[in-house]
Formats: C-alpha cells, sequence, structure tokens
C-alpha cells in the first residue's frame, strides 16, 4: 500500500466521524508495532493538507518486560518531527507476578491506556488516537458475541467523561493486509513484544476464526464491517439481531454466517433454536 492510499483511508474515517478539529493536540498510542506505526505516519501525512489545523505526538507506554529498545522510534519520531515520550510503568509485574492474572490482556489493556490517557492529559492533549484497524473492529465483535453473548465493538469516536479526553480510531477502514504491506514497503522500525502471551490470545484464536469464515464464505469479513459501519451511523436503529448457524458434520464443525438486521418499529423479538442434532440456531439483541 502507498502512503496515498493510507491517507485517503484516514482522511475518509476522520471526515465520515468528524475526528479530528481546529486545535486538537492528538496523542498516538506507540506499542512497537505495526499498527501504531503506521497511524502515526498517517496522522502526520495528514496535517499536511487537512483543512483543519492539529498537533501530533507519540507516547509510549513501557510496560516493564525487560530491557526493550525504543531508540529506532525515537529516531522514526524525531525524522518526522514529532515530540516523543516514554512512560515507565510496572504493569507486567502487576499483572503477571503480583496479580497473577488468569486473563492477563484485560488487566494490561486497562493498566496501559490509563497510564496513557493520564501522560496524554498532563502534556495538554485532549485526543488519544488508537490504531484499531479494519480487521480489529471485525474480531472484536466476534470477541463480544463468543465470550460476552452480546454484539458489540469499540466506536470510531468515544468521549472519556471521566479524563476529558477523546478517543478516535482513524486507521478503522485500513484493512489489516494493507496495514502490513505498508509496514514492509516502507521499513517501518517495528519493535517485537516481548509479552510472554503474545500470539496465545483470545483475539488471535477469533482472528484464525474470522481467516476460515471469510474462507469458506468469501465476502464474509467485508460484510460484518458494512453491518458494523451502518450500527455507527447517526440513524438510529431499534432492533438489531444476529444470528449465527453451526452445522455438524462428519463430527466435526464447519461453519456459515449469516447476518439479519431487523429495523422493528414495534420491537419483539423471539429467539429462534432449532431442536435437531444436526445444527443449532440462535439470536442475540443488542
Amino acid at each position: 500500500m502507498k502512503a496515498q492510499r493510507l491517507f485517503s483511508y484516514v482522511r475518509r474515517a476522520t471526515d465520515d466521524y468528524n475526528m479530528i478539529n481546529d486545535g486538537d493536540k492528538i496523542a498516538v498510542g506507540i506499542s512497537g508495532g505495526k499498527d501504531s506505526l503506521t497511524l502515526l505516519y498517517a496522522l502526520n501525512g495528514l496535517k499536511r493538507f487537512y483543512p483543519k489545523k492539529f498537533d501530533v505526538v507519540a507516547i509510549t507506554v513501557d510496560l516493564d518486560f525487560g530491557i526493550q529498545d525504543f531508540s529506532k522510534i525515537e529516531k522514526y519520531c524525531n525524522d518526522m518531527d514529532i515530540e516523543y515520550y516514554v512512560v515507565k510503568t510496572e504493569i507486567a509485574n502487576v499483572v503477571f507476578n503480583e496479580r497473577q492474572e488468569s486473563n492477563p490482556c484485560s488487566l494490561c489493556a486497562k493498566m496501559r491506556k490509563g497510564a496513557l490517557n493520564d501522560y496524554a492529559k498532563s502534556i495538554g492533549c485532549n485526543k488519544i488516537a488508537y490504531a484499531h484497524h479494519k480487521d480489529d473492529m471485525i474480531e472484536t465483535m466476534f470477541l463480544s458475541l463468543i465470550y460476552e453473548g452480546r454484539f458489540h465493538c469499540f466506536s470510531p469516536v468515544t468521549y472519556l467523561d471521566k479524563m476529558e479526553l477523546t478517543v478516535i480510531r482513524p486507521l478503522m477502514y485500513v484493512p489489516e493486509a494493507d496495514v502490513i504491506g505498508f509496514t514492509n514497503k516502507y521499513e517501518l522500525p517495528v519493535a517485537k513484544s516481548k509479552c510472554p502471551v503474545d500470539g496465545h490470545t483470545k483475539r488471535e484464536y477469533v482472528k484464525n476464526i474470522v481467516k476460515q469464515l471469510n474462507k469458506e464464505n468469501p465476502g464474509c469479513k467485508e460484510r460484518f464491517f458494512v453491518i458494523f459501519c451502518r450500527f455507527n451511523t447517526p440513524f438510529f436503529f431499534e432492533q438489531i439481531y444476529f444470528v449465527f448457524i453451526l452445522f455438524r458434520q462428519k463430527g466435526t464443525f464447519c461453519t456459515q454466517l449469516h447476518l439479519i438486521i431487523i429495523w422493528s418499529q414495534n420491537g419483539s423479538l423471539h429467539q429462534l433454536f432449532h431442536t435437531d442434532n444436526s445444527f443449532f440456531l440462535f439470536s442475540l439483541q443488542t
């Protein structure tokens, strides 16, 4: 993916959801991964031609997984004339040693976001940019469905009342494959994560499910994203229903996915179940 295409994706997202306003100071959370480095490049490029004037700073929350070299990221920021800050924490020790969490990702994310938000606020930022891309949005829907029993995803723009900060997600239209291509093409200085559960998370599990679903049902992933975009429009959808069908074939599960949206004025939903052993059907209301 070329830079111009990246800028086009990000410009579209910022315009569609009014993510950026004149005078904004936006903190980009830099984990060292491909997504956050791509987002920083995109916002810095957008500054040059976007009609609304804004500033960008980069913040890395050091989780303290041992010695990690951020010097290449610092140079990357310096080359773009972007202020770069590293916030030292002991999050890794708290999560893995003191608390010994069975689900470490949840606590780690909360603590990391808390540290990022606090520091961003302290240096005068009014917005935080998270590097969630298109695939992240889709995978989050599945995570919510499987582990929470509801159809939910984070919004493109979220206002945090207590912190008086606004979270924006400018990469929401960018497919992960394009992020990977951009990272390789422009040789972004990715710093590999030292987290011991990296690659063994629930999100990784769901990523593989979505990949398989899209392989068996071409275009399924894109249709999911269309539903998400419709759900996050100013129009009021009184009822949204989600139907997921599992077919059992020869002792293994083969999945097929069906999305049903009902815009209902009278608003009642009858859950659908199939009692045949060959498959079952259920619906969820949000």
